[in-house]
């Protein structure tokens, strides 16, 4: 299999250095994959991405010559300190803050559950709680858990069209009784980007607090923290090439002023008060090994990034641009297909407003039959509803088995939306 050509620059930052596809394919062991003879395809990194070498390497170091628990006066623990500090300030850069704004946890629910218990506290009944129709629901069952003490739950709707967030709606929900805001920064089913500074001001302009789903965001797009001005944005590095794990970025003072539930001897500052029991140290090892291979991409295409920051963001410029022109070929194809139905934009002038994640429906057919059909030539692609369950009942299809999502990153190539798009025009045959 032939891979793609290296694709110029991005038309919103201006002319950089290109994506050298063949040598980011050369970092994931794993697309070397094959399926009933076929080379794997791998569209299915909205539920995970594949991870490249460097990472494996890093975990293994770890368990192989730092694996000890930490604080202790001896070489191994000190080096397990070492490990967990370098990665929190790899962490930093991916979300420009301060390393002490870094929180690890076992996964994105986890911590949120554990945040919403800690914000639960200081609430009281009829103080209200701003989700979205279009969240996953680990960005909504955590908030909606708080009813429980009277705390009033208000849902924004969507505009049905195009699966975007309905912003008068939002508007109306937000009042002076809203105390967070819960907002995803783009759609894990249907790939919308939501216009989180935006919203952002609205709420903090109504007093309230704001927590950003940054999970489906992470891969396609750079996070700026300062910039947005949000309260907490969490995102899970599996999403981004990394191992198993969820991270969260939560602003100095709302980390000290909230009071987490923990055990008595565990240390009472931040970051360390967030992160409850024992870390996965040798996974942690692995997050900063995933943001060290984004910032080896962004000085692969702009040699001149000299710190670390500024490689993710070259990083971020290049495989933006070489997605669009995945995405831009792949919808096209799609609606090309007979008695297919396409949720989300589709219009490539808007697609600034969508990353490369793409469901559909093949006219009655069940998602899952068309997975099937697909996972057989070597084609992973996800159905059903992928937590977005809010969504897939809110267009009338959960119970329908959902939509086919097909997820592309920058380790995908031309040849393989192509494939994909031969293998839909045969299923749309039967």
């Amino acid at each position: 299999m032939t891979t793609t050509p290296a694709i110029p620059g991005s038309a919103n930052t201006g002319t950089h250095a290109s994506l050298d596809v063949a040598w980011v394919r050369a970092q994931f062991p794993s697309l070397q994959l094959r399926v009933n003879g076929q080379p794997a395809v791998f569209l299915d990194g909205p539920a995970g991405t594949q991870v490249p070498q460097q990472v494996t390497r890093a975990i293994q170091d770890y368990l192989l010559h730092k694996n000890a628990n930490t604080c202790g006066a001896f070489a191994t623990s000190r080096q397990s300190d070492q490990a967990i500090a370098a990665a929190r300030a790899a962490m930093a850069d991916f979300f420009n803050c301060d390393a002490r704004e870094v929180v690890f946890g076992q996964n994105m629910t986890t911590i949120t559950f554990a945040l919403s218990r800690a914000i639960g506290r200081d609430l009281r009944a009829g103080d209200e709680i701003v989700v979205t129709t279009l969240d996953h629901d680990a960005n909504v069952a955590p908030w909606r858990a708080l009813e429980e003490k009277g705390v009033v739950i208000r849902q924004v709707d969507i505009r049905e069209a195009d699966c975007t967030l309905d912003l008068d709606d939002l508007k109306k929900k937000i009042t002076a009784k809203t105390k967070l805001v819960a907002v995803g920064y783009a759609s894990n089913a249907v790939g919308t980007i939501n216009p989180v500074a935006e919203i952002t001001k609205l709420a903090h302009a109504a007093g309230a607090l704001v927590f950003i789903d940054a999970v489906h965001y992470a891969p396609h797009g750079s996070i700026d923290v300062k910039a947005l001005d949000c309260d907490f944005l969490i995102c899970s590095p599996y999403k981004f090439f990394g191992p198993h794990m969820g991270t969260l970025y939560g602003k100095r003072e709302h980390l000290e002023r909230l009071r987490p539930y923990k055990v008595r001897p565990a240390y009472d500052h931040i970051p360390d008060r967030w992160e409850t029991g024992t870390q996965l140290h040798e996974l942690i090892a692995g997050i900063h090994a995933a943001v060290d291979y984004i910032a080896s991409l962004g000085m692969q295409v702009e040699p001149a990034a000299t710190t670390r920051r500024a490689a993710l963001l070259a990083a971020y410029r290049a495989t933006v641009a070489y997605e669009r022109t995945l995405l831009t070929k792949l919808v096209a194809g799609l609606l090309e297909l007979p008695k297919l139905n396409f949720f989300g934009i589709s219009e490539p002038a808007r697609f600034s407003e969508r990353c490369s994640t793409v469901s559909v429906r093949i006219g009655d057919h069940n998602p899952t039959e068309i997975a099937a059909f697909l996972g057989d030539h070597g084609i992973f692609t996800w159905d059903g509803n992928f937590y977005a369950q809010n969504l897939t009942e809110r267009l009338g299809v959960e119970e329908k088995g959902g939509l086919l999502r097909i997820g592309l990153v920058h380790y995908n190539t031309v040849d393989e939306v192509d494939r994909l798009l031969a293998a839909l025009r045969e299923f749309a045959k039967k």
